[in-house]
């Protein structure tokens, strides 16, 4: 009986992680289309959660990355998942309120791998080459590529704009284009993200003995992680959305077209090759990439974003850690 209380806990949690992962990370969404006044916030919003939804549905390759390319997932024990989602929780909560846009992909990672260092497993249980080749890696050059990709984009619209005699209808077409776009990246979104926490509850079912492998996922919890998402994206986060639509860079439709359709891209590709990119980083870098004209990016902002990236594995690992630590006390206690 106790258990099962205590899986059910676990997969409360996870689902809660999954709500603030989808109003924390909305504003990768949605911030461009309300930047450009293409839609209004809700009707981002409401785009954002159904294509997120759908999205969750595209592909399970992400999820069997963390379950079985990370680490051993036999050192993966009740307190451990516990005290990973807690702490990913925690360092979503904080970088929420300061409206910096960080990764919750990232932090739940860095949890995981905290845990899994600090319980039976130790440095040795970590797939060193497979944290630096799928996480690592592409949390440094995604935002780069990103960048590049959304810049070469926006260069290419604003050649076709500067040939075109009616700009005041041209921009109206691409406000239009901007849905789609928009609904693009949502899908990549929850293609990507909504994977991470699939991978925990697997995870806490193995761990009890629920499923005898990591490598399939049940349907049943793909449906819950889908609906979890698709509600915290409808919750919104205007803290960051208002990072990212007006204080990072200024954005024209074509610039938030372009940075929709880049970011949209590189998810979905990530997505298909199961590395769990951080969606934070692939859309802040379109946007730069999209607004960059030499003067139209705040620097300053900037600098906060990457510190916060950089800074999110080793203190949401450092967080676990702890957490995990104090959960033992209080077991043997």
């Amino acid at each position: 009986m106790e258990t099962s209380l205590f899986l059910i806990a676990l997969i409360i949690i996870a689902l809660v992680f999954e709500f603030i992962n989808g109003f924390h990370d909305t504003a990768n969404v949605v911030a461009t289309p309300i930047a450009t006044r293409s839609l209004s916030p809700y009707q981002a919003i409401i785009i954002a959660a159904i294509f997120n939804f759908i999205g969750a549905y595209f592909s399970t390759g992400v999820a069997k990355t963390i379950t079985s390319g990370l680490f051993d997932a036999q050192f993966v024990t009740h307190s451990l998942i516990a005290a990973a989602l807690i702490s990913a929780i925690g360092w979503n909560l904080i970088t929420w309120w300061l409206g910096i846009p960080s990764s919750s992909s990232h932090a739940l990672i860095g949890s995981l791998i905290g845990g899994v260092i600090v319980g039976n497993g130790g440095f040795t249980a970590i797939k060193w080459s497979g944290l630096a080749q799928k996480v690592i890696l592409p949390m440094m050059l995604s935002p780069i590529v990103a960048f590049f990709v959304a810049f070469i984009i926006m260069v290419i619209m604003s050649l076709m704009l500067s040939k075109n005699k009616n700009p005041r209808k041209t921009n109206n077409f691409i406000r239009e284009l901007q849905v789609l776009s928009s609904g693009l990246l949502a899908f990549s979104h929850g293609s990507n993200d909504s994977q991470k926490t699939m991978a925990v509850i697997t995870l806490a079912l193995f761990s009890f003995g629920m499923v005898h492998s990591t490598e399939t996922i049940p349907s049943w919890v793909i449906i819950i992680c889908a609906i979890a998402m698709a509600c915290g994206t409808l919750a919104g986060g205007m803290r960051i959305i208002k990072t990212l639509s007006s204080r990072l860079a200024k954005l024209k439709p074509a610039n938030g077209f372009s940075a929709e359709l880049s970011s949209g891209a590189l998810i979905l590709a990530a997505s298909h090759f199961g590395l769990p990119v951080s969606t934070t980083q692939a859309a802040s870098g379109s946007i730069m990439g999209a607004g960059y004209n030499g003067r139209g990016i705040n620097w300053v902002v900037v600098r906060s974003m990457v510190t916060a990236w950089c800074l999110t594995l080793p203190i949401s690992a450092l967080i676990s850690a702890g957490v995990y630590k104090l959960i033992l006390l209080l077991s043997l206690g």
